[in-house]
């Protein structure tokens, strides 16, 4: 007999429809599955023969032909363990099929028929809207997840049996729902705030302006000036998540496996060690995954020690940079991940970490200076909007017990900038934020009168800016000019802009 069972596979961050197809047939007992399967779901044959005698049903012992179509995709981890088992039962006779066409089956089996949680769920759960189908039957611990997707029912199930009864009209199952503003109700509770962060008012300037555009930060200053700590808080200030925002965040985390929570409320913050290799940060793997850039999506990527990190893995930060995406292309297949990220990176000025400082000597060498400011190329520098020097703090910022702002306070100057940008922006698809204009888009937007461009001209001519960096100037005095309010640009908006890229000359152009 023949029985077609629906489930369903993750690409990339996305899934499409698998169709499962069993027929038993009479012949020598064997169990084979076609359809590219990987050595995951090879390995489903024991899984879903013990699961369904252990769960007390017969096991046929006929030739048994399972094929996942389509056929030219390569089928990957156990989540068709419980759409194979259903699918066996089915073409035995012991489920009625009238049910197995409403429903897409996704699950991992223990020996004992235990449905197991599976990564990916939310991605399927999307697919199974798009698909139209009435629902998804799913293991009990990926359900609030699926829940998140409004508009199918999404059936729980512990074991193979209740999967098994339900189909077959004997057991009802209550669709889990979710209230999708309660898991937005508790967004913004973070553990850490600005007001923590004592002096280094320069600092929470530059990363105020970094959090209302979007724009890259590049952090300079001694070991234990707040570098780290700045960082972290930088997604206190973010603007709030939208519902659209996260649910492609969830969708990442999901298929990562990283996914803690039904649905992320709040912005990612990723810091990689420094030994990271590029398929850890950019993703890849025989198998593609989610590499920290787009763990980082719609959030923060920190990179601490930033000359330590492998030069061939910093430059390839540029695809990401530049389009909000990588693109990871194996012989098998290709894939697009989403990476639109804020990259905020910290440095030493020297090996030491005491170039410069008053309080301590600096013993490197100039040789060895040079080398360790070697590993940043330049085209990667042009890439980060604001160069921040971060100096030590005295002894009067840290023991004065002074008002400090909150980050709510922060937050909110960023979020109104955020949504003078977002009105500015909102006839041009893909641009949302001031970091993300074209030349054609700045040319329109950061207009500037005489007074401003003698004032360019000057700097430029000093300061030897790329035309990248000309540009990056002109988009961080809008957002400048945004948080202050103001429609044009002004002579002290893009002043302050200027200084920001000041340390390409006093870091890393002379010595």
């Amino acid at each position: 007999m023949l029985a077609r069972i629906y489930s369903s596979a993750v690409l990339g961050i996305d899934s499409y429809v698998v169709e499962v197809e069993v027929d038993i047939a009479s012949g020598l007992p064997s169990f084979s599955t076609v359809g590219l399967p990987d050595g995951a779901v090879k390995e489903s044959r024991e899984r879903v023969r013990a699961a369904i005698k252990n769960s007390g049903y017969h096991f046929p012992p006929e030739k048994i032909t399972v094929n996942l179509a389509p056929a030219d995709i390569k089928k990957e981890g156990a989540g068709f363990d419980l759409p194979i088992s259903v699918g066996i039962l089915a073409a035995s006779g012991l489920i009625e099929k009238d049910r197995l066409g409403e429903y897409l089956l996704i699950g991992e089996l223990s020996l004992d028929g235990r449905v197991k949680q599976t990564r990916g769920i939310l991605p399927i759960a999307l697919g199974a809207k798009r698909a139209k189908v009435k629902g998804v039957i799913l293991p009990q611990s990926n359900a609030t997840e699926a829940a998140v997707v409004d508009g199918i029912d999404v059936i729980p199930v512990s074991y193979l049996s209740e999967a098994v009864d339900f189909l077959n009209g004997e057991m009802e199952i209550k669709p889990v729902k979710v209230d999708i503003k309660s898991f937005f109700s508790k967004i913004n509770r973070y553990p850490i705030d600005f007001s923590d962060v004592k002096g280094q008012e320069l600092a929470k300037r530059a990363l105020e302006i970094a959090a209302a555009g979007n724009h890259n930060v590049l952090m300079v200053g001694p070991p234990g000036s707040g570098k780290t700590m700045l960082a972290q808080r930088l997604p206190t200030i973010l603007p709030p998540l939208t519902f659209d925002e996260a649910l492609e965040t969830t969708k990442i985390y999901s298929v990562s496996g990283l996914l803690d929570k039904p649905l992320m409320t709040i912005r990612p913050f990723r810091s990689p060690h420094h030994t990271i290799s590029d398929a850890g940060l950019i993703g890849g793997g025989q198998v593609p995954k989610p590499g920290e850039v787009s763990l980082a999506h719609n959030g923060v990527l920190f990179l601490d020690e930033l000359p330590e990190f492998r030069k061939n893995v910093l430059e390839m930060l540029r695809q990401p940079l530049e389009d909000g995406k990588v693109t990871i292309a194996r012989a098998s297949v290709t894939l697009t991940y989403p990476s639109r990220f804020l990259l905020v990176t910290a440095l030493n000025p020297c090996p030491c970490g005491y170039l410069g400082d008053s309080a301590h000597q600096c013993r490197c060498t100039s040789t060895q200076i040079q080398r360790y400011r070697s590993k940043l190329s330049g085209p990667l520098l042009d890439r980060i909007d604001l160069h921040v020097d971060v100096p030590n703090v005295n002894y009067d910022d840290l023991a004065k017990d002074r008002s400090v702002e909150t980050s709510e306070e922060i937050r909110n100057r960023v979020t109104a900038a955020r949504k003078i940008q977002l009105e500015r922006f909102k006839k041009n698809r893909g641009v949302f934020c001031n970091s993300q204009m074209g030349p054609r888009l700045i040319k329109k937007y950061c207009a500037v009168d005489r007074n401003c461009e003698n004032l360019l001209r000057m700097a430029i001519d000093r300061l030897g800016f790329s035309a990248r960096g000309y540009h990056r100037i002109l988009k961080l005095a809008r957002t400048i000019a945004d948080i202050a309010g103001q429609k044009d640009i002004k002579e002290d908006h893009l002043a302050e802009a200027i200084q920001y890229r000041s340390l390409d000359r006093d870091y890393f152009s002379e010595f």
